[in-house]
């Protein structure tokens, strides 16, 4: 989860598709040029070790568009993928 946030904070698209499961992910990823993102907190995990084939990240990340002061927080569902740990899909919460 750290380091597709960092991807995200330094808009490296590459890494960000490589990291995404294929069932999920999409031909291209558009990263806003206005976002910068400020910071990541995790607020929950669950399963997600090396004995599990899946599991879940509760975060909160702040960021500005434009200028303009935003949250983005989500449950993001991982799963283990020829060996590594890729992003599947999220739910956006509150």
């Amino acid at each position: 989860m750290r380091s597709r946030y960092a991807a995200f904070a330094v808009r490296d698209s590459a890494y960000l598709l490589r990291t995404w499961h294929p069932a999920t992910r999409p031909q291209r990823l558009g990263l806003e040029d206005g976002t910068r993102w400020l910071g990541l907190e995790i607020l929950d995990s669950t399963e997600g070790s090396a004995f599990h084939s899946a599991g879940t990240v509760t975060f909160r990340a702040r960021y500005t568009d434009g200028g303009r002061p935003g949250v983005l927080h989500e449950r993001s569902r991982f799963e283990r993928f020829d060996g590594a740990w890729v992003y599947v899909d999220g739910d956006m919460l509150g």
